[in-house]
């Protein structure tokens, strides 16, 4: 997938959704009530199937797009997009689907509209508070009790690149469905350490995050796009250009997302 991904599109739904709600200047800004009611003519229910990693932002995003569309029932599905993308192909009712890697995306590519980069993100190892397994570089993950993403899932595609890439061989306690259950683990001290996003442990008292050598050479690139059959398409249209909006970006990178 071309990571340009019609540029031209993103500035036409970009001004789309400007027209329509007016651009929050910060992340989760509220615009006035009577101006939010008088512009917006979006309705009805909007469901985003988006990847784990994206739950956090994405929420403060919904919040955000629903606070310019009252009207709006933003209804979010968060899991492996891996797991998302097999119920999309099974008829799942979306309106939307937010990928952590163009491979998922590109299974969907018979059922979506002008998928567009949005975000990317990069590996860090997790261990629990204090780091008991002493772990410090991805050599150690072969030595301590370790759980990774399974290999379908974006962070495990991700994972098992970023550890090839180090002549590591890790055999994982577990392999997880979505990175949120490689966290949780990490975090219950099920496992000594865990290969996550960086945007995971951000904010959290629970874990720790130690920076491997080669995680800037390893990127996932986030994708969105409307559902072409999309039950709600005008509002998906509108979601997908708020994500893709200096608002949505803003919020993105406060919650550590690098740019597409």
């Amino acid at each position: 997938m071309n990571r340009t991904l019609r540029r031209s599109t993103v500035l036409v739904l970009a001004a789309a959704v400007l027209a329509l709600g007016g651009c929050a200047s910060t992340a989760g800004s509220t615009p006035s009530p009577s101006a939010t009611t008088e512009q917006s003519s979006l309705s009805g229910d909007l469901t985003v199937y988006a990847a784990a990693s994206l739950s956090g932002a994405f929420d403060a995003i919904g919040e955000a797009f629903v606070a310019e569309n009252p009207e709006v029932r933003f209804s979010p599905v968060y899991d492996g997009s891996s797991t998302l993308v097999t119920q999309i192909l099974e008829g799942a009712p979306a309106d939307v689907f937010a990928s952590a890697d163009e491979a998922n995306m590109g299974k969907a590519a018979d059922v979506t509209a002008d998928p567009t980069l949005f975000a990317s993100n990069t590996l860090v190892i997790a261990v629990p508070s204090g780091n008991p397994g002493g772990v410090e570089t991805l050599a150690d993950l072969a030595d301590v009790t370790t759980v990774l993403c399974a290999p379908e899932v974006p962070c495990g595609a991700a994972s098992a690149k970023l550890l090839a890439a180090a002549d590591v061989t890790v055999d994982a306690s577990s392999l997880e469905q979505n990175v949120t259950a490689v966290l949780t683990k990490v975090a219950a001290s099920e496992a000594d350490a865990g290969l996550v996003y960086a945007t995971d442990v951000i904010g959290r008292s629970d874990v720790e995050a130690v920076v491997p050598d080669g995680a800037d050479e390893v990127v996932n690139h986030y994708p969105i796009a409307a559902l072409s059959d999309a039950p709600n398409a005008e509002a998906a249209d509108a979601f997908v250009a708020f994500v893709l909006s200096a608002a949505g970006q803003k919020i993105l990178a406060d919650f550590g997302f690098g740019a597409p």
